[in-house]
């Protein structure tokens, strides 16, 4: 956890921001914590004029916000809903913006009495929500999510998890049996077709929108990649499970509606979800390691109770594809060593 002596600054940086707001409204308002990220930004509610704002505090030193305010054009262009940016001050890393409501997608399908069949209904509006952001790709607008990006993301896991977090120490073996998978990854993941990548579309990200679709945040970390990339995110999310099946069906659906609105995907949907597989194994050891990072660098330890299901995924991917030999291996190896799931 932090430790108290951060608490100052917190105060200080709460403050710096409502007084920024008083210049941009005109008038002093007191807001409430609305949520916080697995990076440095924090979020608070503030009433104005009978509106509901966001203010998004992000260290300058910390975070950039000029990522977020051009994706979030890129989406709004595309007809995708996103917040307004009504303020800013990328100096002090301060945004103001419109505010998208209180219940995330994860919040409802959280809910004891949600139903496979609500969830198929939210998932149709981020489905074709996705759709159009992918639709509105251009190369070159967006940093391109090439090898050396998979390569940097994939080293976390060995680095934060295996060694920080479980106190492995990565002898010849386990050292060539992450190489072997790495360089299989890659090989499968770079020849797939590219588009417009949000890198976190998943129910925490998504808002229940009434009458307009959904609300998509956390964009600002978007890139141009691999297609198979957010929908395998949506259905494999950290934070809450489906069945495999029901899984296959909604990546079905997706893949049909990108094949009628002329998206790049495989002409055969067992093509796609194989894709999609080596794509969506990338990510969960991605962010196993951020998870990691996040509790021993950053103090924030609760992600990581969802390690065990990012190793449930990789079991079933293990399972089905003797594409990724590598990773059969490597789960075993890890399973000789500790009890990981």
């Amino acid at each position: 956890m932090p430790s108290d002596t951060a608490q100052p600054l917190v105060d200080r940086r709460q403050e710096q921001l409502e007084q920024w707001l008083a210049e941009q409204l005109g008038v002093r308002l007191s807001g409430q914590a609305a949520g916080s990220d697995a990076g440095f930004r924090r979020y608070f509610r503030y009433q104005h004029e009978g509106r509901s704002l966001i203010a998004m505090d992000a260290p300058a030193d910390k975070e950039d916000c000029r990522p977020f305010i051009k994706v979030a054009a890129m989406l709004a262009q595309a007809g995708v809903h996103v917040p307004e940016i009504l303020a800013q001050d990328l100096e002090q890393g301060f945004l103001l913006l419109s505010d998208l409501g209180l219940q995330t997608y994860l919040d409802v399908m959280n809910d004891p009495d949600f139903t496979l069949d609500q969830a198929d209904s939210y998932f149709a509006d981020a489905t074709e929500a996705l759709i159009k952001f992918q639709l509105s790709s251009q190369p070159g607008q967006l940093p391109p999510y090439d090898e050396a990006l998979l390569r940097r993301e994939l080293t976390l896991f060995p680095e934060w998890y295996l060694q920080r977090h479980l106190g492995l120490e990565l002898d010849e073996e386990l050292s060539q049996l992450l190489e072997d998978l790495f360089d299989q990854l890659v090989s499968q993941i770079l020849p797939q077709q590219n588009v417009y990548v949000h890198r976190d579309y998943m129910p925490r990200n998504l808002m229940v929108n009434q009458g307009q679709g959904v609300g998509v945040l956390d964009f600002q970390d978007a890139v141009y990649g691999p297609v198979s990339y957010d929908i395998s995110c949506l259905f494999k999310d950290a934070f809450i499970s489906w069945p495999e099946q029901q899984v296959t069906q909604w990546l079905q659906r997706y893949w049909s509606m990108a094949q009628q609105a002329g998206l790049p995907v495989p002409a055969q949907f067992e093509d796609f979800q194989r894709d999609c597989d080596v794509m969506v194994t990338q990510r969960h050891l991605k962010v196993i390691g951020i998870f990691a990072r996040i509790c021993h660098r950053d103090g924030k330890p609760r992600y990581l109770a969802d390690a065990p299901r990012f190793f449930d995924y990789l079991n079933t991917v293990a399972q089905r594809r003797p594409e990724l030999p590598a990773l059969t291996q490597l789960l075993v190896a890890l399973d000789k060593r500790v009890q990981i799931s």
